[in-house]
């Protein structure tokens, strides 16, 4: 591992590339292989079982290619298996769980605080956890989202099926009060102006992506992590699924920046 390796980055599909488009916006000159297990996507009704296989298959695929650093860019991922396989491995891995807790008890005014995230995060009340670990005293309400993924792989953002679903998830969180939201999937800022439409400008939205990279950054500053070469950046993406969607979803999202996908095997 060097400095000069790139970045591994992985989610189920497309929602990873949330925290790709924070990368590229914040560390352009970083190189970096995303990998999607679009194989597998949802994640969200799968077992622990399922989604430790799952991570480890993906991890080892990215120490293959030698990367420097991983950011697990997925809520499931970040509330399931990475506080329990984190340690396992000497290079730095961080996810986008702790991220989002702090944007949200940053933004909040009242300490009403909603969730919206995949069925196993919020049945783990993962963020609940880490924002009250922020400040005991804040509400936060969890609601598990399992339409919401779908739609985004699908390309369905701004779809009459997306606002609907965007209501009945966030209606009882509005219900309470919440003065913020966390996108607590990295899928769902892909759906964030149909949210925020929906939420009204009296809810902040808080996307932990950014944040994630803000956290990214300190470590690479303490463990001299920096690229500081002149050569441009490698950016690769690799899926174990269907890459036809992910290649015209992808260019949907973040446009050019995928010319290629690359179909592999982790088997």
């Amino acid at each position: 591992m060097g400095k000069n390796h790139p970045i591994g980055i992985f989610d189920s599909g497309v929602g990873g590339l949330t925290v790709v488009k924070a990368l590229m916006d914040q560390m352009p000159e970083e190189s970096f292989i995303y990998f999607g297990d679009t194989a597998h996507v949802p994640y969200g009704s799968k077992e622990e079982s399922q989604l430790m296989g799952y991570a480890r298959d993906i991890i080892a695929f990215l120490l293959n290619k030698g990367v420097k650093a991983i950011v697990v860019a997925c809520g499931t991922h970040s509330s399931t298996t990475l506080p329990v396989i984190k340690g396992d491995y000497d290079l730095p891995i961080l996810g986008v769980l702790k991220a989002g807790a702090r944007t949200a008890a940053r933004v909040t005014r009242n300490g009403k605080i909603g969730v919206i995230a995949t069925m196993n995060t919020t049945k783990r009340l993962a963020y609940t956890r880490e924002i009250q670990n922020i400040n005991a005293q804040y509400d936060v309400f969890e609601v598990g989202c399992p339409r919401l993924v779908p739609l985004v792989e699908a390309g369905k953002m701004e779809s009459e099926e997306a606002r609907a679903a965007v209501a009945e998830y966030l209606q009882p969180l509005l219900d309470k009060g919440i003065d913020s939201l966390v996108l607590g999937c990295t899928h769902y800022p892909f759906l964030a102006s149909v949210i925020q439409e929906y939420a009204g400008p009296g809810v902040k939205l808080a996307d932990p992506s950014c944040e994630t990279i803000e956290d990214l950054k300190m470590i690479f500053a303490e463990q001299g992590l920096f690229h500081d070469q002149t050569e441009p950046p490698l950016r690769r993406f690799y899926v174990n699924g269907n890459d036809e969607s992910f290649y015209h979803v992808g260019r949907l999202l973040i446009g050019n920046t995928i010319d290629y996908v690359n179909k592999v095997s982790l088997d």
